[in-house]
């Protein structure tokens, strides 16, 4: 919960009433994508950046459409699940089990995250945790197949990743990687912590002094970036995430969800008669979270860096689940 979403990044929307591509519609190989009338602005822009348009074509004539994403895009789990199903994806023994383990095995490299970045080893590992089972599920498809196929035939967000290719090229020069060899989840997301070119190229950071930025095989450099993307994200170290509520009168549903971003103060809230416990700082800006349960509805407040974890993925049960989940895994491993 980057992402998302989660923000973001794990992605989710939907291609729902939506007209596609004949190509896409039939299920058949897409026209090449380097002779696009979209691959033209790419092209510019990036020949103006030192790129040769040779090369430019040679990669996108080996990127492949792929039918699989377009319909993944189409039911991502933030929109389709309650809290509580989403909740039991995560929160789950063996994903704290193992958060436990990869607490242990990187505890030197999370303890110096922790110190440098300000930002809780077990939220850095619940991140990784919730993205990719702690390395173990980093996505099959190609990076250059899946933002290729959003760029050039997912309408609704094209412009989003085509702006992400571009940042992919440049992300493959700048690190000497040839572009058709990374591989990560259907929207173009990467290695332990599930970063999006555009993130990568921001927030990425050679954590271990060897030069390179790798959050593929090196679990240093993604714990470090993790706690750099939180950390250039404004995450606010000592400060909780969440408060709980106390509803003295029912709220108004337009209060509720509303957004991610807290505006309205818990003064404010508690004059409008929903409160939470004592000693909070009744300054702060919280916003109000309905959130669905087997046995009916609960109630938070998502407090500051509550929204920064949305920031990874803009979703609240994403940040729910990230939250609950470090939570789980820090008492497991105090209680071992």
């Amino acid at each position: 919960m980057k992402q998302a979403l989660r923000s973001g990044i794990a992605l989710g929307a939907t291609v729902l009433g939506l007209t596609l591509p004949l190509a896409v519609q039939a299920g058949s190989k897409p026209d090449n994508y380097a002779d696009r009338p979209e691959a033209q602005a790419l092209y510019e822009t990036l020949e103006a950046e030192g790129f040769e348009r040779d090369y430019l074509r040679s990669v996108l004539n080996d990127a492949e459409q792929q039918e699989s994403i377009l319909k993944a895009m189409s039911r991502p789990a933030e929109k389709r699940l309650t809290w509580g199903e989403y909740r039991n994806i995560f929160i789950q023994p063996k994903r704290i089990e193992r958060g436990v383990a990869f607490w242990q095995k990187h505890e030197d490299t999370l303890a110096r995250a922790e110190a440098e970045f300000g930002v809780p080893a077990e939220v850095i590992v619940a991140i990784i945790g919730v993205e990719t089972h702690y390395g173990r599920i980093m996505g099959n498809y190609r990076v250059l197949d899946a933002l290729a196929t959003l760029g050039f035939d997912y309408p609704r967000r094209s412009e989003f990743f085509l702006g992400q290719l571009e940042d992919y090229l440049r992300m493959t020069r700048e690190e000497s990687i040839e572009p058709g060899t990374l591989k990560g989840s259907y929207a173009g997301a990467m290695g332990f912590g599930q970063f999006i070119p555009s993130s990568f190229r921001h927030y990425a950071i050679d954590f271990d002094g060897d030069g390179k930025r790798n959050i593929w095989s090196n679990p240093v450099d993604a714990i470090g970036s993790v706690a750099n993307y939180f950390a250039e994200h404004d995450w606010k170290t000592g400060e909780p995430v969440r408060a709980n509520v106390v509803m003295g009168t029912p709220a108004d549903p337009e209060w509720i969800n509303a957004g991610l971003k807290p505006e309205v103060t818990l003064a404010q809230w508690r004059e409008r008669d929903i409160r939470t416990h004592k000693g909070l700082d009744m300054a702060q800006p919280a916003t109000l979270m309905r959130l669905e349960m087997a046995d009916g509805d609960h109630y938070w407040f998502g407090l500051h860096n509550f929204y920064v974890i949305t920031r990874y993925n803009h979703s609240r049960l994403y940040g729910m689940a990230v939250y609950e989940l470090s939570q789980a895994i820090a008492e497991a491993r105090n209680s071992n």
